[in-house]
């Protein structure tokens, strides 16, 4: 059963490492995962299989769980219109969409304060 955990971070480098490192080291996939500053704070969701697993290890790193909710987790295909469907079909349900983010593919987004310097820093290394 997935899980998505809220984390309130620090808006500085190296929080959101934090977060891999812990669950990491934990043995924990994070399944998903969506963040953005709000208000001079990082909220990051993640999705994990084992909420409480996940927590511990968290926790045990001092980054602040701020909730948990059981999420609809759906195979979807890319391509256009597929969101729109979805909600649409939620919507006349009378269900409410509180949160939204994809978890597909190997891909992530990252947004950063220097796109040069992630640019740069994510090039592969040189030997040497």
């Amino acid at each position: 059963m997935s899980k998505d955990l809220t984390l309130i971070l620090e808006d500085r480098p190296g929080s959101l490492a934090r977060v891999g490192e812990a669950l990491g080291k934990a043995g924990m996939n994070i399944e998903g995962i969506c963040g953005m500053t709000v208000e001079g704070r990082g909220v990051i969701h993640v999705l994990v299989q084992d909420a409480i697993k996940a927590r511990r290890a968290l926790e045990a790193n001092h980054i602040q769980v701020s909730g948990e909710l059981e999420v609809l987790v759906l195979e979807v295909e890319d391509r256009p219109s597929v969101l729109g469907n979805i909600a649409r079909r939620l919507a006349n349900a009378g269900v409410n969409i509180q949160l939204a983010y994809l978890a597909t593919s190997t891909r992530l987004v990252v947004g950063v304060d220097d796109l040069e310097k992630a640019r740069s820093a994510m090039q592969p290394k040189k030997p040497g």
